[in-house]
């Protein structure tokens, strides 16, 4: 009986050790960190046991406005911002997120601390959009988007809003300035 025993544990030790734990700050297509494109709102508190999560509602929740949810470590620095898919309702999936903290990386090690370069180097461009005041840098393989100042451009690209942006536009050592993972799906 003990011979029986001993070996189910020995077998349970072996077997849970192999499993890879997921690095907690790693993203990618599917996942940020511990947090997948199939939680739910309900359940963000398991998700970061250790993190506070403030959920912001403005008063305008009878028109059906999404309210941000932002996570904090317990020092006070904010991770992420969440974006919930329907408004109040605690069954909801995350559909975007914007990641705050640099810990935050991709497989290719992309966080907001990261260039245009590094993004047109590791990674194929979707798209690139011309909004007033800055530029939206798709990158489909991993749902991402990067939104990169106008500022950062040479004057001559800053203001033509017809401008189709191509990856040559761009100067290699522009700034990241918001970084985001869209699970609209």
């Amino acid at each position: 009986m003990y011979k029986i025993f001993f070996s189910l544990l020995c077998f349970t030790v072996a077997f849970t050790s192999c499993k890879k734990d997921r690095d907690p700050f790693e993203i990618s297509k599917h996942h940020v960190g511990l947090l997948t494109d199939s939680t739910q709102v309900k359940d963000l508190k398991l998700v970061f046991p250790n993190d506070s999560i403030v959920r912001f509602i403005g008063g305008d929740e009878f028109l059906g406005n999404i309210n941000n949810i932002e996570v904090f470590e317990k020092g006070g620095k904010k991770l992420l911002t969440l974006l919930p898919k329907h408004a109040l309702d605690s069954t909801s999936t995350i559909s975007g997120i914007r990641i705050m903290d640099p810990r935050f990386t991709t497989e290719k090690k992309l966080s907001t601390v990261s260039v245009f370069k590094d993004i047109n180097s590791q990674y194929k461009i979707s798209r690139i959009s011309n909004l007033i005041n800055s530029i939206v840098v798709s990158v489909d393989d991993i749902n991402a988007s990067f939104t990169i100042d106008k500022n950062e451009l040479p004057p001559n690209l800053r203001f033509d809003m017809n401008l189709k942006f191509e990856s040559t536009h761009v100067p290699d050592q522009a700034k990241i300035k918001y970084f985001f993972i869209n699970w609209l799906n």
